[in-house]
């Protein structure tokens, strides 16, 4: 069966978007919404694996989705949408709860990771969080998913539970009408670009993440200007000046990270900036990367702000997102039910 390309992504509504997520994912994904039918999710029913104040997760939702837009997705052209509003996603996560394997899901490195030493506390949504995000990607039959390191394995995990209700299905889907017996597609990762992981302001072995403790360790998409010029002075340097050659980064974390950096919202190859900047002290080339940064940064933070004024023009968008993801997905669900063998209006 032929598909059609369509790219489906998404992001927690937990912490605030920040650098790492913007040139990691975001700049990707709005390229791509030239090219491709694409679908950008708010994974709320992803962010209660863990206990979410309810209050404060209505709100995030909508911070999210204005930053989504305030980066540059535009609703009319992508599906912006919030997850728990299309019930494809939970009722085909059940489904594949029971496609999946045991095995499977034990495999899972970053379910070890996340729920630490307290395992038996750790909730089963966060066990099976990689089901659900098969399904999120299959209740559309995404072709495509920008990942990340850290989610390639929940991407090949996606690929075998499409191919095992393939196999498991054959005939009823055959019957179906689907002559080769292919109802779900094996989705294909987009390999995110060299901007992908952006490392910590703090600590340059790690990466930028919306849980680390220190704020001063990330750049947040919602920062002012003066927030972002701060943190980008305040970043931990090494004492000498920038190398002249891309080699000479190698082991530097820091330099490297902030070289990176300015690369990516430049538009640059980190030996272009090294080019201009080699030989050059950390307090020059701050003060241009904090130029730069503010420059590229701080018009989101403040379109945020505009947005989030306005929750019911949010739910609006979120509300027609949700529409038009569920025209895409109730369909399949309708012919998922017929081949599992439920009987449904």
């Amino acid at each position: 069966m032929k598909f059609p390309e369509r790219v489906f992504s998404g992001m927690q509504p937990t912490g605030s978007l920040h650098l790492g997520n913007y040139l990691g994912a975001m700049v990707q994904w709005i390229e791509m919404q030239k090219t491709h039918e694409c679908i950008y999710c708010v994974v709320d029913l992803h962010a209660i694996t863990v206990w979410q104040d309810p209050a404060e997760l209505s709100d995030a939702i909508r911070r999210v989705t204005a930053a989504y837009i305030a980066a540059g997705l535009d609703p009319k052209r992508s599906i912006l949408f919030n997850q728990s509003q299309v019930s494809a996603h939970a009722e085909l996560a059940w489904i594949f709860n029971c496609v999946a394997r045991l095995g499977w899901l034990n495999r899972m490195t970053q379910f070890k990771e996340k729920a630490g030493k307290d395992r038996e506390n750790a909730s089963v949504g966060l066990y099976a969080y990689p089901n659900l995000m098969a399904a999120d990607i299959l209740a559309y039959r995404g072709t495509h998913v920008p990942v990340g390191e850290d989610q390639k394995q929940h991407l090949e995990l996606a690929r075998d539970i499409a191919q095992k209700f393939n196999n498991d299905f054959r005939k009823e889907i055959v019957a179906a009408g689907h002559d080769d017996g292919i109802f779900f597609p094996q989705p294909e990762p987009i390999i995110e670009g060299p901007a992908a992981r952006i490392m910590s302001l703090r600590d340059g072995t790690r990466k930028m993440s919306k849980s680390d403790p220190s704020d001063l360790s990330r750049i947040n998409l919602s920062d002012d200007a003066d927030a972002i010029a701060k943190k980008v002075q305040k970043a931990k340097t090494d004492p000498e000046p920038l190398p002249s050659e891309e080699a000479g980064l190698e082991p530097r974390p820091e330099a490297d990270n902030l070289v990176g950096i300015y690369a990516a919202l430049a538009g640059n190859t980190k030996a272009q900036v090294l080019c201009e900047y080699g030989g050059q002290q950390f307090s020059t080339f701050k003060k241009a990367l904090a130029e730069l940064a503010v420059t590229r940064l701080a018009p989101i933070g403040a379109e945020i702000d505009r947005l989030m004024a306005d929750p019911a023009t949010i739910d609006a968008i979120l509300a027609d997102g949700s529409a038009r993801a569920r025209a895409i997905a109730e369909p399949v669900m309708r012919e998922v039910k017929e081949i599992v063998g439920f009987i449904h209006s």
